[in-house]
């Protein structure tokens, strides 16, 4: 009598370690309902993009997917703190949550085509590439149509850190000395090769302080 009930015992144990003791709920389904999905249950299409991210030698920490309501989302996000380029690694500031397949391509463009432009054109190495963030619940502006940023699809960056102490933003630079206007229509010009969608200055008033560069298969550049 003793033995079976230290079986029933052992058995409780090891079902709750394992989560799956009487009344308990999948973790998936309890975050599901509290507007979230864990990153362990993550969908096969985000560990193979978080795998190729980590390959880029960037920081990064995945996030769950998060719904906001009124079609707004976070999915197969992460959180982007420094990227590599040929020589080391630079921040990356204000990317809270950003759609992964954007971030690659971020991650990319920053090295291939930011870094290697600086050190070309200005001769210092990137420190730092200041952004305005990725998210926002927000429609296009002027329509009624959801942005890109309302599911963590675009990112908008102001201006570029260099290693010498120099900070050169899109503001300010994008009529400034010949170096400058150089680089950054250098750094809009590669951008258009890898994002479906990027906006400068030249675009209209709502962008003439930052570059918006925006996840997809298109190729709007302006």
């Amino acid at each position: 009598m003793r033995s079976q009930s230290a079986f029933s015992l052992l058995l409780l144990l090891g079902l709750t370690a394992c989560g799956a003791a009487p009344g308990s709920k999948p973790a998936d389904r309890v975050a599901r309902q509290a507007g979230s999905v864990p990153v362990s249950v993550a969908r096969p299409e985000a560990r193979q993009c978080q795998a190729e991210l980590g390959r880029t030698g960037s920081h990064f920490a995945p996030l769950p997917d998060k719904y906001y309501g009124a079609g707004c989302s976070t999915t197969n996000s992460v959180s982007l703190d420094r990227v590599a380029g040929d020589r080391g690694e630079f921040a990356v500031t204000n990317l809270r949550a950003v759609a992964c397949p954007l971030a690659n391509t971020f991650a990319a463009w920053a090295r291939y085509g930011v870094d290697r432009a600086a050190r070309q054109i200005l001769g210092s190495p990137l420190q730092r590439i200041e952004t305005m963030g990725s998210y926002s619940c927000r429609n296009v502006a002027g329509t009624g149509r959801l942005s890109a940023h309302s599911r963590a699809e675009a990112i908008d960056v102001g201006a570029f850190v260099l290693a010498d102490g120099r900070r050169i933003s899109v503001q300010s630079g994008w009529n400034a000395s010949r170096e400058e206007r150089e680089f950054l229509r250098i750094v809009h010009k590669s951008a258009c090769k890898r994002f479906g969608t990027v906006l400068g200055p030249d675009y209209n008033k709502a962008h003439h302080d930052h570059f918006h560069l925006e996840h997809g298969s298109g190729s709007f550049c302006r």
